[in-house]
């Protein structure tokens, strides 16, 4: 019992760092890049409310209910980044108050469960034999979250480190990550076998 939440901890933690899955990172790179560590808990939000769509999807996933072609989630998700990070540029500079909070939760949920069932198949085959399907879910969406809080504590360090130590405005250290994303998240749209 140990043994297995330890397994779907760590199967969590290793789905968010894996190096070759980075399209996690860089979304959760345009979800923290506009706040300030004052402004944790409502990056904590938004990243757990991430961390809720993606494991709605993998329980729907999971017991069937949903299926979904894998080229068009793999067009949809680079499509998600896509319109975070332009997002994030057209609302850089802009005060909290002018911006639209419950639209960016709102949508965050959504990616989340389009993220989700990037990952469903694989998650699928990996409980397919397990008969309660909840508990591992719970784990492995445990360790997602733990990654997810640590790349974010590390986007608000960096970014504090920028915006203090070299005057970068957070205007500019908005914009600069973004279309960094943006460049990244590009040939993947075009990459995708949706498009071929």
């Amino acid at each position: 019992m140990v043994d297995d939440f330890w397994f779907y901890l760590e199967y969590g933690v290793k789905h968010v760092l894996d190096i070759n899955g980075y399209d996690h990172v860089l979304f959760l790179m345009l979800l923290a890049v506009p706040y300030l560590f004052k402004n944790w808990r409502r990056v904590l939000i938004l990243v757990s409310n991430f961390t809720l769509g993606h494991t709605i999807s993998l329980l729907l996933a999971a017991y069937g209910v949903v299926t979904m072609k894998d080229s068009l989630v793999e067009f949809l998700i680079p499509l998600t980044i896509l319109i975070l990070a332009v997002y994030n540029v057209f609302t850089a500079g802009k005060n909290e108050k002018d911006k639209n909070i419950n639209l960016v939760f709102i949508s965050t949920l959504f990616f989340g469960l389009i993220h989700g069932l990037g990952f469903a198949r694989e998650f699928k085959i990996l409980v397919d034999r397990t008969e309660n399907k909840l508990i591992p879910l719970l784990e492995f969406a445990l360790g997602i979250e733990i990654a997810q809080v640590i790349i974010v504590f590390v986007v608000l360090f960096v970014g504090f480190l920028f915006q203090t130590v070299f005057r970068l405005s957070r205007r500019d250290w908005i914009m600069v990550v973004s279309a960094i994303v943006i460049g990244l998240v590009i040939p993947m749209l075009f990459t995708s076998d949706f498009l071929s």
